[in-house]
């Protein structure tokens, strides 16, 4: 790194100090430091890990107990709701929880700033406001897909000795597993930014949250109880019913395609980043 040398009013010598100003690297290079020096961090990329874990390991037990005792009684398992193929859902079966916790953390990335009065120091030591914002985007993104792949795969090779004693252990091989599995990781990061973007505009921890869940969670199943067409033609168009296309293994006629899908949901995310970044450019801190 450069330097340019500063003449000391007191001691006549000369102090060095990093050339250059700021600028989106350095802002990008402080948002990690903060990001991986708090213990929430560690907390809740843990949490996500072993819920997207845990919950596959456990789906993937009860479905392939379902099997053996349908198989040993003679019934058809199918008239039951459970098929073999659901065992190839599991790896990526704990999204639901996942996409709330990692969510969680890019609400408490911004707005546990603004709650605490930190984004002050933030903003004085990078005047331009957004490079801050847009550096905490990536830093959540890329550690939000990173949780996401890690997990699925972590998922998919813990679940095939528990499966084999069953006789029900699968291969990569089957169609579109691990493709859904990799963009388990993309999900997660456009859910984190959406996370992040609700942090912004509300800049508030718990009223973020509570944004996030309504959205992601509780307006999907309100909506789909309300059987009038518009609302039911809407539905695949929010955010986490649009981005479950891109873990899907199977495509029905009519559905959005994975890449459909994945387009509606980083709309999303891209809009409320863009209204996050037009707030936090013209409000004060």
């Amino acid at each position: 790194m450069s330097t340019t040398a500063l003449q000391s009013p007191r001691t006549g010598m000369k102090a060095a100090r990093p050339a250059g100003g700021v600028n989106f690297l350095r802002a990008l290079h402080a948002e990690w430091i903060k990001f991986t020096t708090l213990r929430s961090t560690w907390i809740l990329l843990a949490t996500t890990l072993a819920a997207m874990v845990g919950i596959g390991l456990l789906g993937a037990w009860g479905v392939a107990t379902a099997l053996e005792q349908a198989a040993d009684s003679g019934r058809d398992p199918g008239a039951d709701g459970v098929r073999p193929q659901l065992l190839y859902l599991m790896p990526t079966g704990g999204i639901d929880f996942a996409q709330l916790i990692i969510g969680s953390l890019g609400v408490l990335l911004i707005a546990s700033e603004y709650s605490t009065g930190m984004i002050r120091s933030t903003m004085t030591a990078v005047p331009d406001r957004l490079s801050p914002l847009f550096a905490k985007a990536l830093v959540i993104a890329a550690v939000a897909a990173v949780t996401g792949i890690v997990s699925s795969f972590a998922t998919y090779f813990l679940m095939q000795p528990v499966l084999a004693g069953y006789g029900q252990e699968f291969g990569l091989e089957v169609e579109n597993l691990v493709p859904s599995m990799l963009l388990s990781g993309a999900y997660l990061a456009l859910a984190s930014l959406t996370a992040l973007a609700l942090g912004s505009l509300l800049r508030n921890s718990a009223g973020g949250i509570v944004t996030l869940v309504a959205l992601f969670l509780v307006l999907p199943t309100v909506l789909g109880l309300i059987q009038l067409d518009w609302i039911q033609d809407a539905l695949p168009y929010l955010p986490s019913n649009a981005g479950r296309q891109l873990l899907a293994l199977e495509i029905a006629g009519g559905d959005l395609t994975r890449l459909q899908g994945g387009l509606v949901m980083a709309a999303w995310s891209a809009v409320l980043l863009a209204a996050a970044a037009v707030v936090t450019k013209v409000r004060d801190v």
